[in-house]
């Protein structure tokens, strides 16, 4: 290996610092990428009030159910890369490069016709607000768009990922954060081109993120050891794609089965009103700051795990999920404890000065997102494992268990049979954040995961 190269290998060395160093980065880049989600929801919700928030939480929600494959294949990638680094097998990434970006390239043009085609029935079966309609569909038409610069970014930065890089793609996302939010303010506030113009703002924003990226890639492909020739995004290696679909389709039916169950609880909430839509639209992004310690953890996790089961070092595995715990736990409690003083000035960032109806709600949620915070810390343990391993069949497993049976079932439970009504789909979501735990908990005691791939 290079002296100057850029790829890292996590089989040796002080595991609580690789994590931590490589974890950090990837925490701040989720950050950024809440934040410049709260920045439409601020700017849109206080130039337009809770008819815009509505639209832009139900806009977004279709716009991200779409981005399914992006984040399941991307996910797979960056272990599959991960693993080719630990067991010596650098020369492979190339053309894997070649073939899943090209893969990713045609899932994002057919994604985006069939969001058209099918966007005004989505909408009607998420029970939007009529008040909102118009900005939902104006917020996700733009969004659709966009959706090759989305799934461009992640699979570049899956790759940068899957090498031990965390450091840059964060710069990436940071110039995508800060030209949102100037965007935001002329399109939403001075240019009043409403939701539509907080979603036109994200996709240039993430255009240019993702442009730099690859010139950043391109420049850099002898540092990161790549050699990627043009016949590999044209003549795919069947062999490689095979086991980017076995790994992807799993992580990318996880994805999907979790957006389309949110969808689902989220349809329910709508019909309760524009008060509990627009307070919806503010708690699945506060929740998503649940999200970030957790998915930071699991990314890093994924690939320090993916290389030290391909190289044999089962005790560093170990080691890593240990670590993943300590400290989303020490996260979970510290949120809470905010959450739990101020639920109700956290809300009020994102309402209008007066929207009572909505302020009211937010009492009531506290205990809900304890449960998302401490699910959070619990999916990130077990997540690093079962993806890290790339066992597609535990992971499909998982993806059925996770988004479609506990998701949809506990919220009914709760929401209906229960008659607990929106409270009771929020609970019902948040309890099933804890599936994956208790799947890892099981895979882990049997060891299945010290075999890596399954056939």
């Amino acid at each position: 290996m290079s002296s100057n190269t850029h790829v890292k290998d996590f089989t040796t060395g002080n595991v609580s610092k690789q994590l931590i160093s490589f974890a950090w980065p990837l925490f701040l880049s989720n950050l950024l990428q809440v934040v410049y989600n709260m920045v439409d929801m601020m700017v849109v919700g206080n130039v337009l009030g809770k008819s815009g928030l509505s639209a832009v939480s139900v806009g977004g929600d279709l716009a991200h159910l779409l981005t399914f494959v992006a984040m399941g294949f991307s996910n797979a990638g960056q272990v599959i890369i991960a693993q080719y680094i630990g067991a010596k097998q650098r020369r492979k990434i190339g053309t894997f490069i070649g073939t899943m970006s090209s893969f990713l390239l045609i899932c994002a043009a057919v994604l985006s016709v069939l969001g058209f085609v099918f966007q005004e029935n989505l909408l009607a079966l998420m029970n939007t607000p009529a008040e909102a309609y118009t900005g939902a569909k104006s917020y996700a038409s733009i969004s659709m768009v966009g959706l090759v610069f989305i799934y461009g970014y992640n699979t570049v930065s899956a790759i940068l990922r899957g090498m031990g890089d965390s450091k840059h793609p964060f710069v990436f996302i940071s110039i995508a954060a800060v030209l949102n939010l100037a965007l935001d303010l002329v399109f939403v506030a001075v240019l009043d081109m409403g939701a539509g113009g907080a979603a036109l703002a994200t996709v240039i924003s993430q255009a240019v993120s993702f442009l730099a990226c690859v010139a950043f890639l391109v420049k850099r492909r002898r540092e990161f050891e790549l050699d990627v020739k043009f016949t590999a995004f044209v003549r795919w290696n069947k062999d490689m794609l095979l086991d980017l679909v076995k790994l992807g389709v799993p992580m990318a039916i996880k994805t999907a089965s979790i957006q389309v169950s949110k969808l689902f609880v989220n349809s329910w909430i709508n019909g309760y009103g524009v008060a509990v839509s627009a307070f919806a639209g503010v708690a699945n992004k506060i929740a998503s700051v649940a999200n970030l310690i957790s998915m930071a953890m699991n990314s890093a996790g994924s690939t320090m795990v993916g290389q030290n089961i391909a190289a044999g070092e089962f005790g560093r595995v170990k080691k890593i999920m240990k670590d993943i715990a300590v400290i989303t736990l020490i996260v979970a409690v510290i949120l809470t404890l905010l959450f739990a003083a101020f639920p109700e000035q956290i809300f009020g960032l994102f309402t209008e000065d007066g929207d009572t109806d909505v302020l009211a709600l937010a009492p009531g949620f506290v205990p809900i997102a304890a449960l998302l915070f401490f699910g959070a810390s619990a999916r990130a343990v077990m997540n690093a494992l079962l993806n890290g391993s790339g066992n597609y069949k535990v992971n499909f497993a998982t993806a059925i268990f996770d988004g479609v049976v506990m998701r949809i079932g506990l919220a009914l439970l709760f929401g209906l049979a229960l008659n607990m009504q929106h409270y009771g789909f929020w609970l019902g979501d948040a309890l099933a954040g804890f599936t994956p735990f208790f799947i890892g908990l099981v895979f882990y005691f049997t060891g299945n995961w010290k075999k890596g791939k399954s056939a």
